[in-house]
């Protein structure tokens, strides 16, 4: 398959119909129509940076090539004040987010495990793990999954100039669209630590700030048992989960998905990604 096609048939995988409700709530994100507004929940801390060794990369080592997009080519979304926490829509839909990978060692299992049950999620990568990991990513955007941007380092943004927050977020968005083909139209901050100038330059590159409803903590590693039980005690219409397929042993994270999943699922939850409408 030509890269052209590849990218074209990737395109047509990420990109859906619907469209983040611009008149909505702050802190909700719309799904479809006919969905009745959900209260929100306040982010928890995220994981810890992760500290994995990594094998050399062109993209380490140097600012990746290439100019930014003309700010008038890409989507402006609103600049936020809060991120989106979670969903609104049709019937019992969630969303299942895994951070700071992609790790050869746990990201093949939770993809196996998605494809298994034919279920879409969410990954926010780091750039730098992206980089060192293209076929992981490739893979990701090839088998419908959304692919969001998560610094590309993993600092904590609140302790960065604006200018060093705008090369973590604009080196991911280059190594993600030079991979997948496709910009990120999402993107999350490392910790849930938010600030004004990373919503401003995040809606200047494109992208919607997505946090979550329900935090497995799985980057603590409490044990299988323990992190299926605060997903299956978390559920609900509109919930957005968060976990993790790097940044430490996530092994258990791997075991508790394939545990997890298909319960959700003979529950009659639906899970899916939200999509933002071209333009």
């Amino acid at each position: 398959m030509q890269k052209d096609q590849m990218f074209t048939r990737r395109r047509m995988l990420l990109a859906g119909s619907a469209a983040v409700g611009t008149a909505g709530t702050a802190g909700l994100l719309a799904w479809g129509t006919g969905g009745e507004p959900v209260r929100t929940a306040a982010p928890a801390a995220g994981a810890p940076a992760h500290r994995l060794p990594m094998n050399p990369s062109a993209y380490r080592l140097q600012p990746l090539a290439g100019p930014l997009p003309p700010a008038a080519a890409l989507r402006r979304p609103p600049v936020r004040r809060v991120p989106l926490l979670r969903i609104t829509g049709r019937g019992r839909t969630m969303v299942l987010t895994f951070d700071d990978g992609p790790d050869p060692r746990y990201t093949p299992g939770i993809l196996d495990t998605l494809a298994e049950y034919d279920v879409r999620a969410m990954f926010f990568v780091c750039g730098e793990m992206a980089a060192a990991r293209p076929r992981l990513l490739e893979r990701m955007a090839d088998e419908g999954h959304v692919v969001g941007n998560h610094t590309w380092s993993h600092p904590l943004l609140t302790r960065l100039t604006r200018r060093q927050i705008r090369r973590e977020m604009s080196r991911t968005c280059e190594v993600v669209e030079d991979l997948c083909g496709e910009r990120p139209r999402w993107f999350r901050a490392p910790y849930g630590a938010w600030n004004r100038s990373a919503f401003q330059l995040g809606a200047e590159l494109g992208m919607e700030p997505l946090a979550w409803t329900v935090d497995s903590l799985d980057w603590t590693t409490p044990g299988t048992r323990t992190i299926v039980d605060r997903v299956e005690d978390g559920a609900g219409p509109g919930v957005v989960v968060l976990s993790h397929d790097a940044g430490g042993d996530r092994t258990q994270s791997v075991r508790a998905l394939r545990t997890y999943l298909p319960q959700l699922l003979d529950s009659g939850y639906h899970i899916s990604v939200p999509y933002l409408s071209p333009d």
